[in-house]
């Protein structure tokens, strides 16, 4: 298995835009799953030659009895979970650039040593692409030096969410602690939103200190308020797909939700 610090390298095509899905919390399984928004959605990006997906974790709900949402909330047992999200994902398979798995596929590490995440990327044979807690995926639009690079930071997240100003200050805060990164991208909290803070850059061989901007990108869920989320008082969030484009003729990357 891949540690997380072993770069992920892709080259896509030159000049052309890449459009970029972060796809977390879809919660197959859960009642509250969109099913049919998810549907209409695989099949966007397959009609789209310039698309393709990051997955960002919890993408079943996989209920167990020992988490907070136990087996019996599922409409669909975890092991069917993990066998549909992999048949959703085939045709898909060769436009997924990099994986982590969430705090939902972690519940099995804790009771049988399981990833369901790892799983599903061994079945569409892409366990090269996955990472355990984080992923450092570098994107080249052409295999010239002169083409746009882009780093992508990817992580599921952590921490309760209720509040986003609390989501937005963690979130931040963790991409300052990363050099380099052009944009870290987050789940978890079931809230998108976009943030673009600056991060001093000093070059000492041209003697210049310059601003670069950090996208901080937090993805939507794919859930219907009710539920687990009614029960304990969570605020309702809209679902609110976005498109990271990163751009082929200048570096610059821009969000479209």
């Amino acid at each position: 298995m891949h540690q997380d610090f072993d770069m992920i390298v892709k080259t896509l095509p030159k000049r052309k835009d890449a459009h970029i899905h972060f796809i977390a919390d879809l919660h197959l399984g859960s009642k509250e799953h969109m099913g049919e928004a998810w549907s209409k959605f695989c099949d966007s990006v397959l009609d789209d030659p310039n698309a393709y997906i990051i997955l960002g974790g919890d993408l079943i709900n996989n209920g167990t009895r020992n988490s907070v949402s136990g087996p019996f909330d599922d409409i669909i047992r975890p092991r069917e979970q993990k066998i549909m999200m992999a048949e959703m994902l085939k045709p898909l398979a060769d436009r997924i650039l990099c994986a982590v798995p969430g705090n939902h596929e972690a519940r099995s590490w804790k009771d049988a040593d399981d990833d369901p995440m790892y799983d599903i990327l061994c079945k569409l044979n892409l366990e090269d692409i996955y990472r355990e807690n984080i992923a450092f995926l570098k994107i080249k639009l052409g295999d010239d030096h002169k083409d746009p690079c882009y780093i992508l930071t990817v992580m599921h997240g952590a921490g309760g969410g209720i509040w986003t100003g609390a989501a937005v200050n963690r979130n931040e805060r963790f991409g300052y602690t990363i050099d380099g990164t052009d944009a870290l991208l987050v789940g978890h909290t079931h809230k998108p939103y976009v943030t673009q803070p600056g991060k001093i850059y000093i070059d000492p061989y041209n003697n210049k200190v310059s601003i670069k901007p950090l996208k901080v990108i937090v993805a939507t869920s794919w859930l219907d308020y009710g539920g687990y989320a009614a029960r304990k008082q969570l605020l309702p969030s809209s679902h609110a797909p976005q498109i990271i484009t990163l751009h082929g003729d200048k570096k610059l990357i821009t969000v479209e939700m």
